[in-house]
């Protein structure tokens, strides 16, 4: 027996998964549960917390001693991960008075975008974010409670995100990582880490704020309650945690700058290592969690999301047979798209069914499928489908590449890495080498490293020994002819949603 071992929990938008791994890196049990999102208006985006995520991290941690066999005593710290950046307004008691808002795909708060960019100013906002006000910043959306729901307003006691809430119910101690506090909060938060009262006047209390501290941070043990509910020994050390993207980049290795993590699941997330801040308006950029690292980071809203709207919508003879002891319906969708030639027959797809993040930032774009013959088959039409997120991580990557930062390692993650000519075509339109890693677990293995990291068990003490555990598993290679195609179809998505932006705002006027 391993004399330590690290838990690592990671909660999702659709799921929450864990894993135990002992004192040689490895996993030695995982665990997922998944939970439900709600859409209760449009651009409105909610989880249950105390359901979705803490519910959820009881379940998976008392399960992993249960798989394991491991003494809960010899669990020598947690590290937790969360999607963000949300908006969970909680009272002293940390129970939450709301459902939380999610982060970017949940777009409610355009008019206190509209609201705080007219009281700072766009040149002030600019110098803040590096950008316009979008729908990924917690600011906004703290401020749509404060106009929207003035009696929750008034009971809050915290705002904070999904990490911190599951720090605090942890330890009792509300805290957030730099990562998450410095960017999604901005710029409530000043350059030492302390919140500032002049910008958080208008938005709320300087003490309604949680703590920043390195990801890596102990910030506290687990309490006699909540050893109760997780099965965890009291005392356990507990990490400050993170954000499940900034994680999941370091499970795959982002600790240094040319590092890029993809993250293909229900939306995309891109995480590049950088030597410094680059401010382009139409992607992110903050310090990332390694200290002295940068990211440039950029986010395209659908994904897997897509994916299942169009098993649900196109191929629900497929999903019929799947529930009824067929094939899997992802896997049955594929078949013959690989035989389609790249482009698929001359359609190409903007991806934008729930409006779009980066480079966009536009919450009313629209999904397009532009360029239908009578020829195309749903086959063609899905595939397409595929193509148009390629299409998406491309574009941001190409304006990373116009500032000259080098992208020398590329590991794609998610669920989306299941299919493999999603992978090949992601890999021939983007014309580099790309990767899934051994260990496909995602942002909870990034978690139980950071937590081995943390309390500075040899053989994890810095970032840069954390990379003997994180191998890769399968690499694709670009199709040069597939790519030469490729980039004339890209030419066109590139222009599409400009020649069509505003014809669909006017769509939401009528």
């Amino acid at each position: 027996m391993a004399e330590a071992y690290f838990m690592g929990i990671d909660t999702g938008t659709n799921s929450s998964k864990g894993v135990l791994i002992n004192d040689s890196g490895e996993i030695v049990a995982e665990y997922f549960t998944e939970h439900s999102m709600s859409n209760p208006a449009p651009n409105h985006f909610e989880h249950d917390a105390e359901k979705d995520w803490w519910g959820d991290f009881c379940i998976i941690s008392n399960k992993l001693i249960e798989l394991s066999g491991v003494d809960p005593k010899d669990i020598k710290a947690i590290g937790t991960s969360a999607l963000g950046a949300d908006c969970l307004p909680v009272d002293e008691n940390c129970r939450p008075l709301r459902k939380a808002i999610l982060y970017g795909i949940d777009a409610r708060a355009t008019d206190e975008m509209k609201q705080l960019t007219e009281m700072y100013g766009e040149e002030q906002i600019r110098k803040w974010y590096g950008r316009p006000l979008c729908s990924s910043d917690v600011m906004p959306k703290i401020l749509w409670i404060r106009n929207k729901e003035p009696e929750v307003y008034e009971k809050t006691y915290k705002f904070i995100t999904a990490s911190t809430y599951l720090t605090a119910k942890l330890t009792g101690n509300y805290v957030v990582d730099k990562f998450l506090g410095l960017a999604s909060f901005n710029p409530l938060y000043g350059a030492d880490w302390k919140p500032v009262e002049e910008y958080c006047k208008p938005i709320c209390r300087p003490d309604q704020l949680a703590e920043i501290h390195e990801a890596t941070d102990i910030v506290g043990t687990v309490t006699a309650d909540a050893a109760k509910q997780t099965g965890l020994a009291e005392g356990t050390p507990v990490l400050t945690g993170t954000d499940d993207s900034g994680a999941e980049a370091i499970s795959v290795g982002v600790v240094s700058p040319g590092k890029m993590m993809i993250q293909l699941g229900s939306s995309v997330y891109m995480i590049l290592g950088t030597e410094k801040l680059i401010d382009d308006e139409r992607l992110w950029r903050e310090e990332f969690i390694v200290p002295g690292l940068c990211d440039i980071s950029a986010g395209t809203n659908t994904a897997g999301s897509l994916t299942k709207w169009y098993r649900d919508t196109l191929f629900p003879d497929l999903l019929y047979q799947q529930e009824k002891g067929g094939p899997n319906a992802y896997s049955a969708m594929c078949e013959g798209i690989e035989d389609i030639e790249a482009g698929s027959d001359g359609l190409i797809t903007l991806p934008y069914w729930a409006g779009e993040r980066t480079p966009i930032n536009d919450h009313q774009a629209k999904g397009i499928v532009f360029g239908l013959k009578l020829s195309h088959t749903r086959a063609h039409i899905y595939r397409s489908a595929l193509e148009g997120v390629a299409f998406s991580i491309n574009q941001q990557l190409q304006l990373m590449r116009a500032h000259d930062i080098p992208i020398d390692q590329i590991f794609v993650t998610g669920g989306g890495t299941l299919n493999e000519v999603w992978m090949q075509i992601i890999c021939d339109v983007i014309g580099q080498e790309i990767s899934t890693p051994l260990v496909t677990v995602g942002a909870c293995f990034g978690d139980a490293l950071m937590a081995a990291s943390a309390v500075r068990y040899p053989g994890f003490e810095t970032y840069d020994e954390l990379l003997k555990y994180i191998k890769p598993g399968k690499t694709y290679y670009p199709c040069p002819d597939c790519n030469e195609k490729y980039e004339m179809y890209q030419q066109i998505y590139n222009n599409l949603y400009e020649s069509t932006r505003e014809l669909m705002h006017k769509l939401d006027e009528i």
